[in-house]
């Protein structure tokens, strides 16, 4: 055996055939043998040969038969949220049968999501705004000087992306309408991070109207416009810990406590009820809670939320979709999924309902 790395034409001439024909052996592309093709694979194992190298054949075909999605988090916390498992489940369920490779691009302890440094030498086809971007994330501008095809899932909403979200506002409208029928008026929310450097805290009207991820602003937008101005409590992370911090700073005077609290997540409602009740707060009897997703929430051990559910596997398989569009050489357009609201057993009407 030669010294470095075995070649093509090395296994071509160990088989006695022309480099194309190992080449087609290889590929099952084309008219060869079966005793031929299983003399090139026979000769490939003498040589330790495992296939042509992936990315000098993506340069070839102008393929790499990747596409990325981007995790705007640590993958310790997407895989803790069940929203970005079951949409990730969905994407790649719809791409693996075609074949095309699904590459996670996340973020560490100190920033979420990776650098345009860091992805400047990866080739992927499309990419996935998997767990939502904002729309100055630097990584968008990278992805499309470089011409590679953006599917936005909840955002960045640019013009220049295929845009993959929910009725967030209609969703929240309707829910809010829900707790003002019956009869609550002193309403807070806790928001999803509302930048991508998710800062906890009581946030800034002017700031986050400005900065705001797109389904954050959404569900803001919404609620506000059946309440009014509101206190809203940004979480960190998509966590029910965090719904518990964020709850106790809403519920930590008496004097000055909510009726009712709109949660843009199911696990940071799961984090709020954790919090009314450790401090003594019946839900819904002193205080009402709602979500946004619709996922399983044995935490509540049994109660059934109040929330909007969205599709959110059906809403992976349709990224998948728009990819595979994408990958056809199709110009895919904004896409948009209903969304339901549940009345479960976490709200009811306030203790003292106020005109």
């Amino acid at each position: 055996m030669s010294e470095g790395r075995p070649t093509l034409a090395g296994v071509a001439a160990r088989a006695g055939v022309s480099p194309s024909t190992a080449s087609l052996a290889f590929s099952g592309a084309g008219p060869v043998a079966q005793a031929t093709r299983e003399r090139v694979l026979d000769a490939a194992r003498q040589l330790g040969y495992t296939g042509p190298d992936p990315m000098a054949r993506s340069l070839r075909r102008g393929r790499s038969g990747i596409v990325g999605a981007l995790i705007g988090e640590r993958l310790l916390y997407a895989f803790r949220d069940p929203v970005a498992v079951a949409l990730l489940d969905g994407l790649a369920e719809e791409l693996t049968p075609a074949g095309t490779g699904l590459l996670l691009l996340s973020g560490d302890a100190a920033r979420s999501g990776p650098t345009p440094e860091q992805v400047a030498r990866m080739p992927v086809d499309t990419v996935v705004f998997a767990t939502c971007g904002g729309d100055d994330d630097p990584l968008l501008d990278h992805f499309l000087s470089r011409e590679v095809p953006v599917v936005a899932v909840d955002g960045p909403d640019r013009p220049e992306v295929a845009l993959l979200d929910v009725d967030d506002y209609g969703g929240t409208v309707e829910l809010a309408r829900l707790l003002r029928d019956a009869g609550h008026r002193d309403v807070a929310t806790v928001t999803l991070p509302l930048r991508l450097d998710g800062r906890r805290g009581v946030a800034d009207a002017q700031r986050r109207a400005v900065t705001a991820y797109s389904d954050c602003r959404r569900r803001l937008s919404a609620a506000e416009d059946v309440f009014g101005p509101m206190v809203a409590v940004e979480a960190s992370a998509n966590l029910i810990e965090e719904g518990e911090l964020a709850g106790r700073t809403l519920l930590a005077d008496p004097a000055n406590r909510p009726s009712a609290v709109i949660a843009q997540s199911d696990l940071l409602a799961c984090g709020v009820i954790r919090a009314a009740e450790s401090m003594g707060i019946r839900v819904p009897e002193d205080l009402s809670v709602t979500g946004f997703d619709g996922i399983d929430t044995p935490w509540l051990e049994g109660r059934e939320l109040t929330t909007v559910v969205q599709p959110t596997v059906e809403k992976g398989r349709v990224a998948g979709r728009i990819v595979t569009d994408f990958l056809d050489g199709g110009r895919p357009g904004d896409v948009r999924l209903p969304v339901r609201v549940r009345a479960g057993r976490t709200t009811g009407p306030p203790v003292r309902p106020r005109s």
